[in-house]
């Protein structure tokens, strides 16, 4: 939006009494995202709002635990629900027109089987990430930019509510004692959760949602992620067994390009995925998918990512796949990497593949071996065969920067070779950079005609 539209949105709600005309010209010229979702503002001037508040209370008031005894995505309940509503609003004395009814019926819908006054984000397609920064500043990412949304929570208590029962669900909790949390909708949608007294402001909530068809391949070619010549050469490096390290930022898109290159596993492999909140969503059938857990209220139970890792050695795994490594598990995971489990995948956070080796480097070290720095770049050479770096870029455009193979040591020095590259310059729009290769073929590509894979020598050079 134009600072001339902020100054005049800014003016509107200074003089909204005394010039409706202005007021409304306003309106019309609002972004998007504030006409979409208006409608789920609050305000104390509204009645319907009111309204909406009494008839939640008796809604409660007549079906009492059943509302929290059922799990949300019960039908029977939500029509139970919308029976009981609409016998309430017919015996509601305020008058309402049919629009204030609907309204009334979604958003208490929305609140007592949903997730409140976000139900209507988490619905919309447009949206990737919801950020609530305490009750009422609710942002979203749509198309790779923020916004800031007109819904709001009624207040601090209502957010934690919500928080709540998306972690009651999966077995969480979020409290003083424990004011962080990690959890996920039941269509897997990530969600973090941080509360007072870390939260200074307030609890915030942001949920990274997930589509509900997941992007293949083919989807991340037609965005210009990456070309069709990468894409052949990454799905050879899985059926041929590489082990394959995604770097990238946060919300550069590290769990989309996991999901794709899990695709490229063949059926017949046992899987087995290791996360902290499960979000990876295989296709194949073999998959065993395991969680870490929290400590519970006691500070007992702790199954953390170091645990399944070593667990699911001993469960016959032809791939290991954990969705992130950020801790002292990098060693297990290089472990098993260098003990017979080829194609292995995981994700780091990392600015460029030469600052992932360094950060798995350090990320071994958090597991206290006292392990000298040599051993472990050994350990990093002999394990990761590939890095894919991915980028996100300021107009929110993400794409694969780098293919880099893992060549071996010089001396004290992990070796690097850059397979394919983004080609961008400083005059140039970044969706319109072109991944391309540096023509350097690697050097396992006789290691992957041990598993009948090939590759032509053109995807390296360009030609097709």
């Amino acid at each position: 939006m134009s600072l001339s539209a902020r100054l005049g949105m800014y003016g509107n709600k200074v003089n909204s009494e005394e010039e409706p005309e202005q007021a409304e010209e306003t309106d019309r010229k609002g972004s998007a995202t504030s006409q979409r979702y208006r409608a789920a503002g609050r305000g104390a001037a509204d009645p319907v709002y009111d309204v909406r508040l009494r008839i939640q209370r008796r809604l409660a008031d007549e079906l009492g635990p059943t509302l929290y005894n059922s799990r949300g995505e019960d039908e029977a309940l939500e029509a139970r629900v919308r029976d009981v509503l609409s016998d309430l609003l017919a015996r509601e004395e305020t008058p309402l027109s049919g629009s204030d009814r609907a309204r009334i019926v979604k958003e208490v819908t929305d609140e007592v089987l949903g997730h409140g006054p976000i139900e209507a984000l988490l619905r919309d397609p447009s949206v990737n990430e919801v950020m609530a920064n305490g009750a009422k500043n609710v942002y979203v990412e749509r198309f790779g930019r923020i916004e800031r949304t007109e819904v709001e929570f009624d207040d601090e208590s209502h957010l934690r509510r919500i928080i709540d029962r998306i972690c009651a669900r999966v077995g969480r909790r979020v409290d003083e004692a424990s004011p962080m949390v990690d959890a996920r909708l039941p269509d897997g949608s990530r969600v973090n959760a941080i509360v007072p007294p870390i939260a200074l402001d307030g609890a915030s909530l942001t949920i990274r949602k997930f589509s509900a068809t997941p992007l293949t391949v083919g989807d991340l070619i037609s965005y210009g992620t990456m070309t069709r010549p990468a894409a052949e050469f990454l799905d050879a490096c899985v059926r041929g067994r590489r082990n394959v390290l995604v770097s990238g930022g946060t919300g550069s898109g590290k769990t989309t390009i996991l999901n794709v290159l899990s695709s490229f596993v063949p059926t017949d492999e046992r899987i087995v995925t290791i996360e902290d909140a499960a979000e990876l969503r295989l296709g194949q059938d073999h998959v065993v998918r395991l969680e870490s857990r929290p400590a519970n209220a006691e500070g007992r139970g702790t199954v953390n990512a170091r645990d399944l890792v070593k667990n699911a050695l001993r469960m016959r795994p032809d791939r290991i796949v954990v969705g992130e490594v950020r801790d002292a598990a990098a060693l297990d995971m290089l472990q098993a990497m260098n003990t017979g489990h080829d194609g292995s995948l995981t994700t780091l956070h990392a600015n460029t593949p030469r600052d992932a080796v360094s950060r798995l480097e350090t990320m071994v070290l958090m597991a206290g071996m006292d392990l000298p720095s040599r051993a472990i770049r050994d350990q990093i050479s002999s394990a990761v065969d590939l890095i894919i770096q991915i980028t996100r870029f300021k107009d929110g455009s993400r794409k694969v920067s780098h293919i880099t193979e893992v060549v071996g040591m010089e001396g004290d020095t992990v070796t690097l070779q850059d397979l394919f590259l983004l080609e961008v310059t400083a005059d140039m729009p970044a969706h319109m950079a072109q991944l391309k290769p540096t023509g350097i073929r690697p050097r396992f590509v006789d290691a992957l005609a041990m598993y009948g894979v090939t590759l032509p020598a053109t995807i390296f050079s360009g030609a097709r």
